[in-house]
C-alpha cells in the first residue's frame, strides 16, 4: 500500500558533505522528505522531538552524544521511530552495541550508495536491514536469546563508553563527572577500568582506540 504521506527522515552526521550525500540520494526518491538535519547527538535529539522523522539515519562517532546515546534518548520518547546506524566502522562488539541501543538497521559508510535507499525502505517498513554476515548474524542470536540470560559484550559497559568519549573530547576529570553528575573518583575508577579494558596505557592511545571503535569521530 502507499504511503499517504511522504516518508519523514532526519539525517545525523558531524560532515556537511555526508549529509548533503545522503539526502542528495534520498530526495531523489519520491515519496522521501529530510524534515531535519543534525551534526552533533545532543542536536540530533532535539531535533527528533521537535521533527518526529519516521526513520533517522545516525552516524555512531560524533561530538556531545555519540550515535548510540542518541539512538537510545530519541527512542525512548518515540519508539515507534526506527534508526539506521551508519558507519566507517565494523565489528561484532560495534553490531552489539548498535542493537543494543535500539536500531534495527546498519550500514557501512563504504556501501551507502547502493545500500541506503534499500535500508531506509526496509525500516520504513519496520523490518530489519543488516548486510553483513556478521551483522546479521549478531541480531538474529540477540532475537534468540532471552535479554535477562544474555551474556555481555565483552568491551566497555555503556558508562565506560560515556566517560570515554568526554575523556577523548578534551574533558577533563572534574568535566566528565560534572557532565555525568558522577564524583570525580567515581570518573577516576572509571578511567583506569577503561584503560585496563583497551590495553591503553595514554589518552593519546585512548584516542585511536575511541576513534576505532565509532566512540568519537576518526576526523
Amino acid at each position: 500500500m502507499k504511503r499517504a504521506q511522504p516518508l519523514r527522515i532526519m539525517l545525523v552526521d558531524d560532515h556537511e558533505v555526508v549529509r548533503r550525500g545522503m539526502a542528495a540520494i534520498l530526495e531523489g526518491y519520491a515519496g522521501m522528505e529530510i524534515v531535519a538535519e543534525a551534526g552533533d547527538g545532543r542536536t540530533a535529539v532535539a531535533l527528533a522531538l521537535e521533527k518526529l522523522p519516521d526513520v533517522i539515519v545516525m552516524d555512531v562517532g560524533m561530538d556531545e552524544l555519540n550515535g548510540f546515546e542518541s539512538t537510545r534518548h530519541i527512542l525512548k520518547q518515540l519508539p515507534k521511530t526506527e534508526v539506521l546506524i551508519l558507519t566507517m566502522h565494523h565489528s561484532e562488539q560495534l553490531v552489539r552495541e548498535v542493537i543494543e541501543a535500539g536500531a534495527r538497521g546498519y550500514v557501512m559508510k563504504g556501501d551507502a550508495g547502493k545500500q541506503l535507499l534499500e535500508a531506509v525502505q526496509s525500516l520504513a517498513r519496520h523490518q530489519p536491514y543488516f548486510t553483513s554476515e556478521i551483522a546479521a548474524r549478531v541480531y538474529e542470536e540477540s532475537r534468540q536469546t532471552p535479554r535477562r540470560g544474555r551474556p555481555r559484550a565483552t568491551g566497555l559497559t555503556r558508562r565506560e563508553r560515556e566517560v570515554t568519549q568526554l575523556l577523548t573530547e578534551g574533558k577533563n576529570n572534574r568535566e566528565t563527572a560534572e557532565r555525568l553528575g558522577l564524583s570525580v573518583r567515581t570518573v577516576e575508577t572509571h578511567r583506569a577500568k577503561i584503560m585496563r579494558k583497551t590495553s591503553t596505557h595514554s589518552l593519546p592511545e585512548l584516542v585511536k582506540y575511541a576513534a576505532r571503535e565509532g566512540i568519537i569521530s576518526a576526523a
